[in-house]
């Protein structure tokens, strides 16, 4: 049971401790007034990463080793040189992709933001996973000191294809390591899917059968690569199950991505947010909301969802939570569930931060006034 709660934030890291039942501290925040993209701990050797994404400034990438109050900046993943005529390549593609709207420009070669973090397997030290945006995937062997991107992805043909889900550019929001075998990773991408290798990433098989994308043409939206995914988990102790938050509903697995079921869920089965419990592969948890223009909750109340017969019923659990008219939104990485399965913390686009103890049946809030969450994480 972790003692130790990370928020990013649009203003900031905080690092929250945990004095007793529903009981946080919240410390002194790290990079006060910057925009933390994403956080990750790293079990395997205390270290702590955070992400930011200073605009015009670029993207940085910050790392503090167990028992060192500093930070220190290391190494961003670097794209290589784009080649002149790729542009002309992804524009023609992208006349008949994911989008029913207008073809968007190519995303240039350049780093835009680090929307995903994650440690490789405790066999790997030092190796850590980045999603970012435009669509990279980056591998580091040394803890973030160098990073090489993931060619066998990148220059797959399919990818011209991928567009904007949620940013103008595409992106890896997910990536999920197998705990049973290292090099089996599983990657999802606003817009283009889900992704798997089963060899560290020498090959790579698009693996979204069975979801559906509704704003596609009909004869379309079962394409495996027009999917919009907008979160993936898997479970820990049953990693052949993965849910998937998406666009246009909730999906399931239970044959590791190999074909995904789709699960209708009240009050709405869109939103962003999914968890799923590290040992009972049929509890899952959700933040509905009003989708497209609208992202608010539905009917101004905002509440989670729980299910724990792998989607057949869902329980909506609104104590502790905001009466309504309330129109928090919770993004892709703003709820998180510990390695118990009963403690979870959830952070709004609002700024508010709420735990819970009792596997997100009631709620306690921790703080109102922080500034928009981008992402939650116990370590």
């Amino acid at each position: 049971m972790s003692n130790r709660l990370l928020v990013a934030t649009r203003k900031g890291l905080f690092v929250l401790h945990r004095e007793g039942e529903g009981v946080w501290t919240l410390g002194e925040p790290c990079f006060v007034g910057e925009p933390v993209s994403m956080v990750l701990p790293d079990p395997r050797d205390g270290s702590l990463y955070a992400a930011l994404n200073l605009g015009h400034f670029g993207v940085k990438l910050h790392r503090q080793r167990a028992g060192i109050a500093e930070w220190e900046e290391c190494a961003v993943p670097v794209y290589p040189p784009q080649p002149a005529d790729e542009a002309h390549t992804a524009d023609s593609a992208n006349t008949s992709a994911n989008t029913a709207s207008a073809t968007a420009p190519t995303p240039a070669w350049t780093l835009e933001q680090i929307w995903s973090l994650e440690t490789g397997g405790p066999d790997e030290p030092g190796v850590l996973w980045a999603g970012t945006i435009p669509g990279g995937l980056f591998r580091s062997g040394d803890g973030g000191d160098t990073w090489e991107l993931n060619r066998a992805l990148w220059d797959r043909p399919e990818r011209l294809e991928w567009a904007g889900g949620g940013y103008d550019s595409p992106g890896i929001h997910s990536v999920l390591v197998d705990p049973r075998n290292s090099q089996h990773v599983t990657v999802g991408v606003s817009c283009g899917g889900v992704w798997q290798t089963a060899d560290g990433g020498a090959t790579w098989l698009l693996s979204a059968e069975g979801m559906e994308a509704d704003y596609m043409p009909p004869e379309r939206r079962g394409e495996p690569n027009a999917q919009d995914p907008h979160r993936v988990v898997q479970c820990m102790a049953n990693p052949d199950v993965l849910w998937t938050q998406h666009h246009c509903a909730i999906f399931r697995s239970t044959d590791g991505s190999a074909n995904w079921q789709r699960i209708e869920a009240q009050p709405s089965s869109f939103g962003f947010a999914v968890a799923v419990h590290p040992h009972e592969p049929d509890t899952a948890w959700f933040v509905p909301a009003v989708k497209d223009q609208y992202r608010v909750p539905v009917d101004g109340q905002f509440v989670v969802t729980r299910t724990r017969d792998g989607g057949r019923t869902f329980e909506r659990f609104s104590k502790g939570l905001p009466p309504a008219p309330a129109y928090d939104l919770v993004y892709r990485h703003g709820l998180a569930v510990d390695d118990t399965g009963t403690r979870l913390a959830m952070g709004s686009t609002t700024g508010a931060l709420w735990t819970s103890d009792d596997g997100g049946e009631s709620w306690r809030l921790i703080s109102a006034h922080l500034p928009p969450v981008y992402c939650v994480r116990f370590g």
